[in-house]
């Protein structure tokens, strides 16, 4: 799934949306440390109250929020899996009836919970639902297209969320105009930050692919591995950050540990532009002979195919290995100085240069327009 993909779907998400329709919600309480589950409920979604809907509508738009390999991350389901979460949850999706359905999902709950213990108590919600996503628009001529031309697909949404104990208040009694001590005791499900949910199956091309998940990570950089593993039991994933500190250190490997800032920035541009030529499809990906070609035309002199592929075997240890083009480049570079502190697009660090002016280390900025600073123009000297 591209980000585009996963927006389109986030934005369905909202009450009396003809394109989204979310037919039963299932909640799960379970009871912390022993894993334990307390109550569970089922019902039509369209049953809860508009403002309990609304809750819940946000917090399925957070499970679909986030950068690509940073939050979400999509993940192919390993075939060896026994008891096989791909099976269940292909089985809910069609489950024909509310205690079929809710089978299945507690199978999911099990795999949860089977050697996870949390400090507090936490709920399970599951979602089942039809997504349309209109496919042709609409003629004005011929009238044919738009809503009568739709691509549709059943899905099933999770979210695991913690409860937070209600804090001690003093409340003010319109009624009785006095003064009162907040004596709630009844846990607070925290729907504003999701520890963890997917969406099965992942959309690809306007289809439905069982072979792959959508899986949400709370934290940035930081997936869930037992997660990943023993409840989805999908294949093991590199982080974004993970991918761009390999790439660096594949290039310290060719290149070495100096390099001129105009070929960086030409390295940098020449992978943005594979990016954005295929924004429109799968996330572009680049094995050895590709980071080659690019250290090539980016002004790397005597680049050795052999060496990039000896680089790929020390650092990934697999030199079929192939890195997300979109992982690598940045969307600002920083340089730290005790001086300050400068903050560059990866495309203009080709205007800094480093070099020695009178026996000083200094960093040179090309500039287009006159410097202000405090609202006056600096004086401009030819050195």
């Amino acid at each position: 799934m591209n980000k585009k993909d996963i927006a389109n779907i986030r934005k369905q998400f909202k009450l009396n949306n003809q394109f989204m329709k979310i037919r039963e919600i299932f909640n799960v309480y379970v009871k912390k440390e022993s894993g334990e589950i307390y109550h569970q409920v089922s019902q039509p979604f369209e049953m809860l109250e508009q403002e309990a809907q609304e809750l819940f509508l946000a917090n399925f738009k957070k499970v679909l929020t986030g950068h690509l390999d940073a939050k979400l991350f999509e993940l192919k389901f390993r075939r060896d899996a026994e008891d096989s979460t791909q099976r269940i949850l292909f089985e809910g999706v069609r489950a024909e009836t509310t205690d079929d359905w809710e089978e299945y999902m507690l199978k999911i709950v099990e795999k949860m919970f089977a050697h996870v213990a949390y400090e507090f108590d936490t709920m399970v919600t599951f979602i089942r639902g039809e997504y349309q996503k209109v496919t042709k628009k609409r003629d004005l001529e011929s009238e044919e297209g738009g809503d009568d031309a739709v691509y549709s697909s059943e899905f099933i949404l999770c979210s695991l969320n913690k409860t937070d104990q209600p804090k001690k208040a003093l409340l003010f009694d319109y009624v009785e105009k006095e003064f009162k001590s907040n004596n709630a005791v009844d846990p607070i499900i925290n729907l504003t930050a999701p520890l963890t949910g997917f969406m099965f199956p992942a959309f690809n091309d306007n289809s439905a692919d069982v072979n792959h998940i959508l899986y949400y990570g709370g934290k940035v950089n930081q997936p869930d591995d037992y997660f990943i593993e023993e409840v989805l039991q999908c294949k093991d994933i590199i982080t974004a950050v993970e991918e761009k500190d390999s790439f660096e250190q594949i290039l310290k490997v060719v290149v070495g540990d100096e390099i001129d800032s105009e070929i960086i920035s030409n390295v940098y541009e020449e992978i943005d532009k594979i990016v954005q030529e295929n924004e429109e499809s799968e996330s572009p990906t680049l094995d050895y002979r590709d980071i080659g070609r690019i250290l090539q035309v980016s002004g790397v002199e005597n680049v050795d195919t052999e060496k990039v592929e000896q680089a790929f075997k020390n650092v990934v240890d697999d030199v079929n290995h192939e890195i997300k083009a979109s992982s690598i480049v940045p969307k600002s570079i920083k340089i730290n100085t005790k001086i300050a502190d400068v903050s560059i697009s990866p495309q203009d660090l080709k205007n800094v240069k480093y070099i020695t002016y009178n026996g000083k280390r200094c960093l040179l900025l090309e500039v287009d327009e006159d410097v202000v600073v405090e609202g006056f123009r600096l004086e401009s000297k030819t050195l």
